[in-house]
């Protein structure tokens, strides 16, 4: 049985350059969730943990079926209220956490899996929902240091966005390779994405 990773199938999608550069995004399906607060926040801790147990149990359920997968990085999107003013503190930040699935990945699978970790009794589990993302065009970068100094590359990203005569659209995307409880804080990386038009 081949177990299917897909951050190498679609290794365009994740990983990327120190520059900034455009990448065409297809759709995809993801388990997400959402909220509001920081990320050291306890109910972001809560609700980026009910994501996990439900992927490793739709991860298994496949595995019967023949379909095994490598259960993939953890992404997020943020976004503010307001951009009119300073960027507000951490505790105003609305976000959606996902991990993205395969496509052999049925919304009836999730719901199978959703019941059988039901009687772990996983904090917000309901709340996680099955749903397609297209981001299309894009703008990405990737960015190796602590969460609390994106601010910059960010800066850059956007102004190369402007350079190239995009607007940004949608929400600014992240995807996060190590496990910062487990990392040196400069040696973390994640990518950096905004869909533009």
């Amino acid at each position: 049985m081949t177990k299917i990773d897909l951050t190498k199938e679609y290794k365009s999608l994740y990983s990327a350059k120190k520059e900034p550069h455009l990448i065409d995004v297809p759709p995809a399906n993801f388990l997400m969730i959402d909220g509001r607060g920081a990320p050291s926040s306890e109910i972001y801790v809560e609700k980026v943990g009910a994501l996990y147990p439900l992927a490793y149990k739709v991860k298994f359920l496949c595995k019967e079926k023949e379909q095994d997968f490598v259960v993939c990085k953890l992404e997020g999107m943020w976004w503010f209220d307001s951009y009119d003013g300073p960027t507000p503190p951490r505790e105003e930040w609305n976000w959606t956490m996902m991990i993205r699935m395969p496509d052999f990945v049925t919304a009836d699978m999730v719901e199978e899996a959703r019941e059988q970790v039901k009687d772990k009794q996983v904090p917000y589990l309901d709340e996680v929902r099955f749903a397609e993302l297209h981001e299309g065009l894009s703008a990405q970068v990737l960015y190796i240091g602590p969460y609390s100094d994106e601010a910059q590359t960010i800066i850059e990203l956007h102004e190369f966005v402007h350079q190239q005569g995009y607007e940004l659209r949608g929400h600014h995307h992240e995807i996060y390779f190590n496990d910062p409880r487990r990392t040196d804080p400069a040696k973390l990386k994640t990518i950096l994405r905004h869909p533009v038009e």
